[in-house]
């Protein structure tokens, strides 16, 4: 040991020496004659201040140091009001700013602001994936949009009545909701909205907000956050909060022979995800890879605690060698391990022990690896068990045995599900949807099937699941998806359905102006009238009745034959025989979702009649049931197609393939059970059994064709002539009408599309 000693001090010297040899790097941040900081905020090239400093103009900063104040830095000139916060190799963080809306005691907006911000043409900066749309407020909803040519709206709630409903330092939807963006947003604008003007929150929460964030960087204060003064929440999240944006050079071009100059001396070139592509240093060097003289090598014996050498450091470019001195042996790199050279003899006996060292501890290795392995599978298999007895799996097989039901529920294994998932690898995922992920695969038997994921759990109702399982496997119906089975041995039960293969409802109406090729009049009925039988038969022909709660046009799909089946019922609830209706947490899609529902929460039939009708309308029109760039009267589409209807305007909205495939009697007649099964008090809708049986009768009602065309072209001619002196001569005086009282929620909303 004291040879060791001895030896540190002499080699530690040396080290260092020989590392002050080769120079420090060099610092070329910025180019010569230029701003490095504003403020405490470094400045590195391509970007600058100042003629000359920057590559080109879309790198141009501008630092205010006016009125004595902090420096503020500002991306372009200070009026785009981008103020950064600070800047990396690859990444930029600017201020975020806050929108808000405010309500007095007569609950009227008395104090507003909506926020946006552009980042310019060409995309050299783009809003990162990594951050996060907040919304804050008991009563509170808001939109973002990006560019047109993005084609992106989204959008969330937050709902709370009291305060201590809301969510203590979580963004879970009470209070505060936030969402994600996609990639490669250059613009984004914010409207703020509420469902009652806070008139049942503003005792504590008279203000609403929404805001842009990088994710993990606001933490929500539960009612701290909703009943803080107005300027004292902007001002703290303003001044403290940033938004990242990712930025490329020329995000149209690519690290092509044309461009590789670009970098300069021991830096490289590396393409970006999107577009564009951006220089790095190598391996070794450091400092700005865009100014010249280019990265300088890193003198690694300048750093002993980052590259250890406790024997003779030499400093290479790009690296650096660590040898032991002179009669040493061994390695330099780690305490103690150079070792004097000593006889032939004592080599050799080094060389066996060091051999038997390395035998026994692969041995040793080797045991405890076993073991490990062991232990691992034994509690897997442990683990497994746990996860089928707390998912209900013993209750299920009581179930099986005693209903005699092997062939119509098939319990399948996690090893199986695994295996024909690849581990739920992200490629095999052909859906996502609110309630969990789906796969396509094929089993061992050749049977293709949908493998859905959820992503929620209750272990207290175990039973209930069980239940709902057995009466969902006794659902035969040619226009109903089929439950094949699951598996209970993961943590959240696994269901198995099978594979419709025809994409839905949503992707044929909407994929092009006037639908698919195929979807006609006929068509259109047809389709219809087996997704509307197939909804009576979950209302009214099984043991234990079946309210969906989720109807929409993604959840019908398509098979191979376009014949339609029902979908998804992560949403659905049994109705016991004894009761009409069942109080619940408030679940659906925007656009879809019964007002009378959203009011009372009280779940019927009745509101899988109300979203059945927003998809009759979808089929007649052609429309989305939410459209955040249409026209207010537009927006809601329930709301205008009966506004249109009463008004006598139904053929002004239908879609023209439509016009000219059905009858005048089937459109009015179609409008007229549309209208009825949008009607606000659920006990005036038909049932789904009247309802299927109207579209079935609908389907048979032929006339003479040239018969069909003269009354047609005659009505229509008479609508457009009332109209027009409606218009124009003797203005209509309107009663009042319910739809128009009833303050639309899905105005501004966006409509939830997750396509399988």
């Amino acid at each position: 040991m004291l040879l060791h000693f001895f030896f540190f001090l002499f080699a530690l010297p040396l080290t260092m020496a020989l590392g002050n040899f080769q120079g420090a790097v060099t610092n070329n941040t910025a180019k010569p004659d230029c701003l490095t900081h504003c403020g405490n905020i470094t400045i590195p090239y391509p970007f600058g201040i100042g003629t000359d400093c920057y590559l080109d103009h879309k790198f141009n900063l501008t630092c205010n140091t006016s009125n004595n104040e902090i420096p503020k830095l500002f991306l372009g000139e200070e009026k785009n009001n981008i103020r950064i916060y600070n800047i990396s190799d690859s990444e930029m963080r600017i201020f975020t700013q806050v929108s808000y809306r405010c309500y007095d005691q007569r609950n009227m907006s008395d104090d507003e602001f909506t926020s946006w911000t552009t980042l310019g043409t060409p995309k050299v900066f783009k809003f990162s994936e990594k951050n996060r749309f907040m919304v804050i407020g008991c009563d509170e909803f808001a939109l973002i949009t990006g560019a047109k040519e993005d084609d992106f709206t989204s959008g969330c709630f937050g709902l709370c009545q009291q305060p201590p409903n809301v969510s203590h330092g979580q963004c879970s939807g009470a209070g505060c909701c936030q969402i994600s963006l996609p990639k490669g947003l250059t613009y984004y604008n914010v409207v703020l909205g509420s469902l009652q003007n806070h008139s049942d929150v503003w005792s504590f929460n008279k203000c609403g907000y929404g805001f842009l964030v990088e994710e993990g960087n606001f933490q929500f204060s539960s009612v701290d956050d909703l009943s803080t003064d107005r300027l004292d929440i902007v001002n703290r999240i303003e001044s403290t909060i940033a938004i990242l944006l990712d930025w490329v050079i020329a995000p149209n071009g690519s690290c092509a022979a044309e461009v590789v100059n670009e970098c300069k001396e021991n830096s490289s070139c590396y393409n970006v995800e999107g577009g564009g592509y951006r220089c790095k240093c190598n391996e070794g060097y450091e400092g700005n890879p865009y100014l010249h003289p280019g990265c300088q090598d890193i003198n690694e014996c300048n750093d002993v605690y980052k590259y250890p050498c406790y024997g003779i450091c030499t400093n290479t470019l790009g690296s650096y060698n660590c040898t032991c001195p002179l009669r040493f042996f061994g390695e330099a790199n780690t305490t103690n391990g150079c070792q004097r050279v000593g006889n032939k003899d004592s080599k050799i006996q080094l060389t066996i022990f060091i051999i038997a060292m390395l035998c026994g501890m692969l041995a040793l290795l080797s045991g405890i690896a076993g073991i490990c392995i062991g232990v691992r599978r034994r509690k897997l298999t442990k683990l497994r068990e746990k996860f089928f007895e707390q998912n209900g799996g013993v209750l299920l097989q009581q179930k099986i045995k005693l209903q005699g039901s092997h062939e119509a529920m098939t319990l399948f294994s996690t090893e199986q599900l695994r295996k024909a998932t690849n581990n739920y690898s992200q490629e095999k995922i052909i859906g996502k949807g609110a309630y969990g992920v789906v796969y396509r695969r094929v089993l061992l038997d050749k049977r293709v099937v949908a493998i859905k994921k959820s992503k929620l759990v209750d272990t207290t109702q175990a039973e209930q699941f069980i239940n709902e399982v057995m009466i969902l496997t006794q659902v035969i119906h040619r226009n109903v998806v089929k439950l094949l089975g699951c598996c209970l041995e993961e943590e959240i039960p696994i269901l198995v359905y099978e594979f419709i293969s025809n994409n839905t409802l949503f992707h044929h109406i909407h994929h092009r102006l006037g639908g698919m090729s195929w979807l006609s009049w006929e068509n259109r009925l047809r389709v219809a009238t087996e997704a509307a039988s197939a909804l009576a038969y979950l209302h009214s022909e099984i043991t234990m009745p079946i309210v969906h709660r989720d109807v929409k046009s993604t959840n019908i799909l398509l098979d191979e034959n376009y014949t339609a089946k029902i979908l998804d019922f992560g949403a659905s609830r049994l109705v016991p025989l004894d009761h009409d209706q069942v109080t619940t947490l408030i679940q659906g899609t925007l656009g879809y979702l019964d007002p009378e529902y959203f009011n009372s929460s009280q779940l019927t039939e009745k509101s899988d009649v109300y979203s059945f009708g927003v998809v009759l309308v979808e089929l007649i029109t052609g429309k989305k049931p939410i459209g955040a760039n249409r026209t207010n009267e537009e927006k809601n589409l329930a709301t205008y197609f009966v506004n249109s209807v009463k008004g006598n305007r139904l053929f002004e909205i239908v879609e023209p393939r439509l016009l000219r495939e059905g009858t005048f009697e089937q459109l009015q007649a179609l409008g007229d059970l549309v209208k009825r099964c949008l009607r606000l008090v659920g006990h005036d809708r038909p049932t789904m059994k009247e309802i299927a049986m109207e579209l079935d009768s609908l389907r048979k009602f032929t006339t003479h064709p040239w018969a069909q065309q003269q009354t047609y072209n005659e009505t229509r001619s008479l609508a457009l002539e009332v109209e027009q002196s409606d218009l124009y001569e003797v203005p209509l005086i309107h009663g009042t009408n319910e739809w128009e009282s009833y303050p639309s929620i899905t105005n501004l909303a966006l409509e939830e599309n997750n396509p399988r």
